[in-house]
């Protein structure tokens, strides 16, 4: 008589405790897969969120489209939530779904190294732990690594400095004279909440940003009540958002009318609170809307025109040890400097070392730039897979949809594996490399090749961060794993994991 052999899942390893690696894990364990670990270096979960920390920090995408479609939430206390909130959601979501015991905070993944003769990974955290894994998973994201400016002198400062990201909470602001190098999308937030606590605060712009109004307003508890007790009323509302966002789309795309339409729109807000002609004009950005990421504010414009504000245009020159010089020769003394200068979005996965078949070096494989099919998998590294990867990045709708998508797809990679018992899957080479010459003669022609630079490209022009599509295309392409497109390798021995 012959045993059945037991089939095992897959130990998965997935980097990163933020609303990927929580989405992934939550479907890993709906699905019944419980062989998983999620990798956080920090000391606590929620990715951006917990980084995230500054005076007013805020999503920029409504709340009931910034939460999983599976873990509805209804009772948002307002439509742009705060980050706290957010956190309470993660958190609420990682106990209801039973992830804690999977999370191991306070582990960073150094490097990881494809065993070609095992079929595992080989992984190892900056404290010397070394873990195995059939599956490796990346959900690190592209906004985790504040970048600093290479500012002349910023080193020499004799007074307090620090990244938005890393917001120095111990440090009194009150009657500070105070300076902000950026004017982006951290930036908007919290400038009009210091400017109430400072003494002087110099806003340095390096070039203006289309803003949109925000028009935030709380939830009545009436509508709190209906969004829960009707939980198919939720479902809708957050459907009309995600289409009202979908629609938006062609401007990106050359839709000129849509672009023109929306450009006078946000031209004409800033007007109405802008009636300083000269300041007015240094706030109309000189490349179409969108080429950049567009901003959504109700309260940075009056901000700027507090009399205890001063938006500065002359180019920063240098740091000094009493403050910033500009290149008209002049010098802001100030007491504290806040970086509001965004991150390293085009590096990804640094610095983590990753090494895939025949020691093949990730660095090395986009040193001209990051790219992936899907954004998920990349040729020579077997049974790896990236979430928020390389150009699937938006510039118009919720980055929570795309997660949603790359869960699917990567469980249907993973259940794929078990059901065919395969020891690895790996994506053709000429598979990616097609994927990636249609996505960018895509980029090429949208609104983000309009202008020189953003954290949308690299410094040689690329986009490596945008998808070039709709999200409905997105999820059409994504629905399954279609694994004829990849290489695929059986266990060694037995025929499974």
């Amino acid at each position: 008589m012959q045993t059945a052999r037991v089939q095992r899942s897959p130990r998965i390893a997935i980097i990163g405790a933020g609303f990927s690696g929580i989405c992934l894990g939550i479907q890993l364990r709906r699905a019944g897969v419980e062989s998983f670990a999620i990798y956080e270096k920090a000391d606590g979960l929620g990715g951006t969120w917990r980084d995230n920390r500054y005076p007013g920090a805020e999503c920029d995408i409504q709340a009931f489209q910034y939460c999983f479609s599976f873990e509805q939430k209804t009772d948002w206390s307002q439509k742009w939530v705060g980050w706290a909130e957010i956190l309470d959601y993660m958190a609420h979501c990682t106990e209801k779904y039973g992830l804690r015991r999977h999370m191991h905070f306070g582990t960073e993944i150094e490097s990881a190294r494809w065993n070609e003769a095992e079929g595992v990974w080989e992984i190892r955290s900056s404290d010397g732990e070394e873990i195995e894994a059939e599956v490796l998973v990346s959900g690190v994201g592209q906004l985790n690594r504040p970048k600093i400016p290479e500012i002349p002198g910023l080193g020499s400062f004799a007074g307090e400095s620090f990244h938005s990201a890393r917001w120095n909470t111990a440090y009194d602001l009150a009657g500070k004279d105070v300076g902000v190098i950026g004017n982006a999308a951290s930036a908007i937030q919290f400038i009009p909440e210091i400017a109430k606590q400072v003494q002087n605060l110099v806003v340095f712009q390096r070039s203006a940003n289309w803003m949109l109004p925000r028009n935030n307003r709380a939830f009545t508890e009436k509508e709190k009540q209906r969004f829960t007790r009707f939980p198919i009323l939720a479902r809708i509302y957050r459907s009309l958002l995600w289409a009202l966002q979908e629609s938006q789309f062609p401007a990106f795309i050359g839709n000129s009318w849509l672009s023109r339409r929306m450009e006078r729109l946000a031209t004409r807000k800033m007007q109405e609170q802008i009636r300083d002609p000269e300041l007015a004009r240094a706030l109309v950005p000189d490349y179409p809307i969108g080429a950049r990421r567009i901003l959504i504010a109700d309260d940075y414009y009056p901000a700027l025109v507090r009399e205890n504000v001063e938006l500065v245009l002359d180019p920063i020159d240098r740091v000094t040890p009493e403050g910033i010089a500009t290149r008209d020769g002049r010098t802001k003394r100030l007491d504290a400097i806040i970086l509001a200068t965004g991150f390293e979005t085009t590096a990804f996965l640094s610095p983590m070392k990753i090494e895939g078949r025949d020691g093949l070096s990730l660095n090395e494989v986009w040193k001209a730039g990051a790219e992936a099919y899907l954004g998920i998998s990349i040729a020579g590294f077997p049974n790896f897979f990236l979430m928020y990867g390389p150009n699937t990045n938006l510039g118009h709708n919720s980055i929570i949809f795309m997660i949603e998508c790359q869960t699917r797809y990567i469980q249907d990679c993973i259940r794929q594996l078990q059901k065919q018992r395969l020891c690895s899957i790996d994506v053709r080479g000429s598979v990616m490399e097609a994927f990636n010459r249609r996505i960018q003669a895509e980029l090429a022609r949208s609104v983000w090749a309009a202008t020189d630079h953003s954290w949308y490209k690299q410094a040689d022009g690329r986009i490596t961060n945008n998808w070039s599509g709709s999200t409905i295309r997105y999820w059409w392409n994504t629905r399954h794993a279609d694994l004829m497109l990849y290489d695929r390798r059986s266990s060694p021995g037995q025929s499974d994991f």
